[in-house]
């Protein structure tokens, strides 16, 4: 029986788009749109000083950021799954430009949530690389779905390791303004990359249900595993949010030199290439539950390793490198256990529900951060706090239950 949603363009490795081609394009469309906003916390100190702003008003801009991100992730997600994913990441490409460019030539608070806040974070969720991802996981088997999650993982860490030394020399060689301004730019590239991905609906390996979106998503909400998953993805969201914003001043706040902090950036991302990659190695073989569960709990261990240790320009790499590793493969295994037991069809939405909490992770873990530095003169509170909810995060992975579920196919299990 035939879906009720609107025929397939194009099958999944019909002519030129190829798996090979399509998984290459929804890599860029990653590393691009998650390589720009990873290097917003290098704007911090610069944009507070120059427009006389304290860190809880910049805190809050991004704090919105990825509030919006979080709500425009399962909107955007839908009319992917309806319409394909093409139009969706070309109006967000447009929709960042417009906010990064905005943010750069504002000079009020109101503004800087305005762009910096809510159409940033609008752009963020319609070029997601959650939406590329859904995409490329149509075009493989199951066999491979893990590992391609892995790969688009990886391919936004990789971002993150070209955007973080390249904003550093544009401020430094141009100021933060212009700076902002190529960033913003670099957001346009995602618009032909977007038109390569396919608009499919019937992924490979797995029968096309005649499920409804809302049918979906009561299936979910109903699964103890799901909604398990959706409360531990808000402590990822916590700790990734709070050192993407935060950990550049905090390093500067050391006495140590800015570019120390702009260098650990760039480590965690070349180490989360290692660690995403790994990730969906082992998802691919072994219990994604299990994997997420020592993943927080060692979040939390590397945490209190940089908090014990001398500071140095050692101890912040060192911490950024283990916590590289852990950063963002959390990603691949979440969005592998909900394509396991629900299947990929209704994949971007459902991701996009269990996103929602990572983003008010981010939220309470961005604006947390600038709030109680702006009360106490330190981030330790919000670090011992990150300490507390990866364990807690580890404990509660434990008992999802990531069995597929009954309807599926034998060929997605």
């Amino acid at each position: 029986m035939s879906s009720t949603a609107s025929a397939p363009s194009s099958p999944a490795g019909s002519g030129w788009r190829t798996p090979l081609v399509v998984i290459l394009a929804g890599c860029l469309i990653a590393m691009i749109g998650f390589g720009i906003r990873s290097v917003f916390g290098l704007f911090l100190e610069p944009m507070t000083v120059t427009h006389g702003w304290d860190r809880s008003t910049f805190g809050l801009a991004m704090a919105i950021q990825n509030l919006l991100w979080g709500i425009g992730v399962p909107i955007a997600g839908a009319i992917a799954d309806r319409y394909g994913p093409s139009r969706v990441l070309a109006v967000g490409a447009l929709v960042y430009t417009a906010g990064v460019w905005g943010m750069a030539h504002t000079s009020s608070v109101l503004g800087l949530h305005l762009f910096g806040g809510v159409m940033t974070g609008i752009g963020v969720a319609f070029t997601a690389f959650s939406l590329a991802m859904a995409a490329m996981a149509k075009v493989v088997g199951p066999e491979r779905r893990s590992l391609a999650l892995g790969l688009g993982t990886a391919a936004g860490s990789f971002g993150q390791v070209v955007f973080s030394p390249l904003g550093q020399t544009f401020i430094h060689q141009f100021g933060w303004e212009p700076a902002l301004g190529y960033l913003a730019l670099s957001a346009l590239l995602v618009i032909p990359l977007a038109f390569v991905l396919p608009n499919i609906q019937a992924p490979k390996g797995e029968a096309l249900h005649d499920q409804s979106l809302v049918q979906a998503l009561r299936e979910a909400s109903g699964h103890r595993g799901f909604v398990l998953l959706t409360i531990g993805f808000f402590v990822c969201g916590f700790h990734v949010a709070f050192i993407t914003v935060h950990f550049p001043a905090y390093v500067s706040d050391l006495g140590l030199d800015p570019s120390v902090g702009a260098t650990a950036l760039a480590l965690v991302g070349f180490f989360n290439i290692v660690g995403s990659f790994a990730a969906g190695m082992f998802g691919q073989r072994w219990s994604k539950k299990t994997g997420l569960a020592w993943i927080y709990f060692l979040r939390s261990i590397a945490i209190i390793g940089l908090l014990m240790a001398p500071k140095t320009d050692l101890t912040i790499y060192l911490f950024a490198g283990s916590m590289g590793i852990l950063w963002l493969s959390t990603v691949p295994l979440t969005t592998g256990i909900v394509a396991q037991v629900f299947g990929v069809r209704y994949m971007a939405t459902l991701f996009g529900v269990v996103f929602l909490s990572h983003q008010l992770g981010s939220f309470m873990g961005v604006w947390l951060g600038g709030y109680l530095y702006d009360t106490v003169g330190s981030y330790d509170g919000v670090w011992w706090a990150g300490v507390v909810l990866g364990v807690l995060a580890a404990l509660i992975h434990m008992v999802i239950d990531e069995k597929p579920l009954g309807r599926l196919t034998p060929a997605t299990a």
